[in-house]
């Protein structure tokens, strides 16, 4: 089937919508470590790292698409442990969890250190430092994305088309995202918990335990919204206290 003849069909519009909104909602744990990260580079290198770590996911991605057979591959059985028996996909995400795990508990760390400490560190933080940091989880949260594509739709041009379509998204609105995390201290503190979080499903999720995304993402919009209505009572706080 042509490019044309694909896209006069209403159903391909059907999937690539849905597929386009999965790549978002599964793209935003990407956003939110991104965005702590290059929040500890100089304020004019920010932009320029979430768009080159947000280019990076989208190579990554692609590249992963045109291997298909090599990901089917993933899947099989590589190493067998304690009467587990771990595929390549298993060891990338166990590895990409431990990361995370590490990575997020280093930044709580940090961030108790106080405001002091952190503009100290934020001057001696290197570029490609954060740029390899990126890479790193990039490959993890791209195979996990990939694998989803594969699996809900079975032709690369509507996989690559959501893809871009969501990368494009997430580079327009990464800014805003990232503004608003580090405006606000407890906001930047739940996303942390986060990733914590994020990282242990993956590494569980190594081990073949299973947990439902649905429950995951209710749990971060829930709170969310809670962390939202704190930050709104203490703004109205603040307020009266202005005009009193």
């Amino acid at each position: 089937m042509s490019f044309f003849e694909l896209f006069t069909q209403p159903e391909t519009y059907v999937s690539l919508a849905t597929l386009t909104f999965l790549e978002i909602v599964l793209g935003i744990d990407n956003i939110i470590f991104i965005s702590i990260l290059t929040g500890k580079l100089q304020d004019n290198l920010q932009e320029k790292a979430r768009v080159t770590g947000l280019s990076l996911a989208l190579i990554f991605r692609i590249g992963l698409l045109l291997t298909i057979s090599w990901i089917a591959g993933l899947v099989e059985p590589l190493i067998t442990l304690f009467g587990h028996s771990f595929s390549g996909r298993d060891l990338i995400l166990m590895a990409g969890g431990i990361f995370l795990l590490i990575k997020s508990t280093l930044e709580i760390h940090d961030k108790l250190e106080g405001s002091e400490g952190e503009l100290k560190k934020k001057g001696n933080i290197k570029f490609w430092n954060v740029i390899i940091q990126i890479i790193m989880i990039d490959i993890v949260f791209s195979l996990d994305s990939v694998i989803t594509a594969v699996g809900l739709v079975n032709n690369i041009i509507i996989m690559i088309t959501a893809i871009i379509i969501s990368m494009i998204v997430m580079i327009i609105f990464a800014k805003s995202v990232s503004d608003f995390i580090h405006k606000h201290p407890t906001i930047k503190m739940l996303a942390l918990a986060f990733l914590l979080m994020i990282g242990l499903l993956l590494f569980v999720e190594g081990f073949h335990i299973e947990v439902p995304k649905g429950y995951v993402y209710f749990a971060m919009a829930f709170s969310f919204i809670v962390e939202m209505l704190n930050i709104k009572m203490r703004e109205k706080d603040q307020k009266k206290r202005e005009n009193a």
